[in-house]
């Protein structure tokens, strides 16, 4: 949503880094091209007008002139404005303290209020909430049909009493005897009377804003009184999300803004509009077409993602959703013991990986993946697909010890996973180079190969060694040299049985120490060591 704005300030900010001061004309050209780029994203005039202001005139001020580095200055200052702009700090569904709460999604036709009713009464239901969905939009043909598959999809009831327009009527137009403020009142009743803690009502909309519509809208908020309105806005309409938003804050009123269809490939100027305009705050954004893929909006995380400073804990939280914490236990064990990584660990995590989420728009949220947004346009998904093909298509003992792996075997695997030999022998070159990264994990000082730095992986440190046992060291060849060798083999004999081990050398005859009782010389023996 968010690339072409990105790219823009990212660029500028790189012109500020090869300047050690800045002067007023280097704040005033940084401050024209922010402003372009704003202009080009859609952001509405009086908020680009109050934002460069802002931006200039703490630019010039002491903040930055006394600063080690006024550049890096300059970008704190641009993200600190534009976590402003974006409504400040995180605000948070207002739940009511005598259920059910109701929340009122309100907004024009196509904005992708049913599909977010399913996503919301999801994200609900996965809080530990019981939410009730209720079909108030009775005009749009089949709306009640699709709200009741997407209620099922999220394991959520339904309150439909009313059909709808079933496709028969023409246009957008109430059937007979359809009344959706009464269904909506009716609606709330059924989760007082159930028991249900959280009513979503969905309501009807139009291709444009009209009277017809605000009087539905506003009898509806009046019948059931909601704890929250939600304004849901297409973030791909630009600068007329401002007027939309402005007629429905004047008409029906909202506490929220939901933002719908933020993986496209639109600008995002309707994201930095609507609450500086609205005054109200953006509380959930919708960021692709399942009903997992529901956000809560966090406007530092999201000012770090314009900024290509990446969203790590966005990350982190997915990643916790997604991942099995007992299988991540037993890896972390595995790595402990010192055992080795195999292929079926790697399937493992690399199906863990794929729950959370797309893996383009997981790598979009790691820091400075703005410089490499050709390669991740690039990139493929199905290369994941044809991974997992591959290690399925091995035999258990394969995937235990690929080193097995000769050309007849990779040329079966091949034909069964419909790929290349060249295909598996770039996977075993990758998996190869992940398995030396684990075994520098598990001894714990080497870090990642590449990245200094990185430390011992937590659990694999002094203190979790002196709390588990070290994994055992492999033993040293024998010796040659027949004296040599039986010392080594008294001293491991010693370990064992929790004896000191001899002495060193350097007694009479170049003896390894003096006898033990368990193991006496005979005179056999001092004439085999001096032959």
């Amino acid at each position: 949503m968010f690339a072409t704005l990105s790219d823009r300030l990212t660029a500028t900010f790189r012109n500020l880094r090869t300047k050690g001061r800045l002067s007023e004309a280097d704040v005033d050209a940084t401050v024209r091209e922010i402003r372009r780029a704003l202009l080009d994203a859609d952001v509405a005039v009086p908020v680009v007008r109050a934002f460069t202001g802002a931006i200039r005139e703490r630019a010039l001020s002491a903040e930055v002139s006394q600063a080690l580095n006024p550049a890096q200055q300059v970008v704190k200052i641009v993200h600190d404005e534009l976590v402003s702009v974006l409504g400040g700090a995180t605000r948070e569904l207002r739940f009511a303290k005598n259920p059910p709460t109701v929340v009122l999604l309100a907004g024009l036709q196509g904005a992708g209020k049913t599909t977010l009713a399913g996503k919301l009464a999801l994200w609900l239901r996965d809080q530990g909430h019981t939410p009730l969905l209720v079909a108030a939009d009775l005009q749009r043909p089949n709306a009640v049909t699709q709200l009741q598959v997407v209620g099922e999809q999220a394991g959520v009831p339904v309150f439909a009493p009313h059909p709808g327009n079933q496709g028969s009527n023409v246009g957008d137009v109430l059937p007979a005897g359809a009344d959706p403020v009464a269904v909506a009142q009716a609606g709330v009743e059924q989760a007082r009377a159930k028991l249900y803690d959280v009513v979503v009502v969905d309501t009807a909309g139009r291709l444009g804003v009209d009277a017809e519509m605000m009087a539905q809208a506003a009898a509806i908020r009046d019948a059931t009184r909601p704890d929250e309105v939600l304004f849901v806005v297409d973030a791909m309409i630009g600068q007329d999300a401002v007027t939309t938003a402005r007629a429905f804050a004047d008409g029906v009123g909202f506490t929220g803004v939901v933002l719908s269809k933020l993986d496209g490939d639109a600008r995002g100027g309707a994201a930095l509009s609507v609450t500086q305009v609205t005054g109200a705050p953006v509380l959930f954004a919708s960021t692709g077409e399942k009903l997992v893929d529901l956000e809560v909006f966090h406007p530092d995380r999201m000012a770090s993602r314009i900024l290509d400073m990446g969203d790590v804990l966005t990350l982190i939280e997915q990643a916790e959703k997604a991942f099995d914490a007992e299988q991540t236990e037993k890896f972390a064990d595995k790595l402990i013991k010192g055992e080795d990584f195999t292929l079926s660990d790697f399937l493992v995590q690399l199906q863990q990986l794929r729950s959370a989420g797309p893996l383009k728009k997981m790598l979009g949220m790691l820091p400075g993946m703005g410089q490499m947004r050709e390669a991740l346009d690039s990139f493929d998904e199905r290369e994941v697909d044809r991974v997992e093909a591959i290690i399925r298509s091995m035999t258990p003992a394969e995937r235990a010890n690929p080193k097995i792996l000769n050309g007849s075997r990779r040329s079966r695997i091949a034909a069964g996973s419909g790929t290349r030999v060249a295909d598996i022998n770039d996977l075993m070159t990758r998996f190869e180079a992940a398995q030396t990264m684990m075994r520098q994990m598990a001894r714990g000082g080497g870090g990642m190969p590449g990245m200094p730095g990185m430390g011992r992986m937590p659990g694999t440190g002094k203190k979790a060694r002196g709390r588990t046992a070290p994994p055992p060291k492999r033993a040293k060849g024998r010796s040659g040299n027949p004296a040599k060798r039986a010392e080594q083999e008294r001293a491991a004999r010693a370990r064992a049985e929790g004896g000191s081990p001899p002495a060193a050398p350097g007694s009479a005859f170049g003896l390894g120490g003096q006898p033990t009782p368990e193991q006496p010389f005979s005179p056999e023996d001092l004439q085999k060591y001096l032959k």
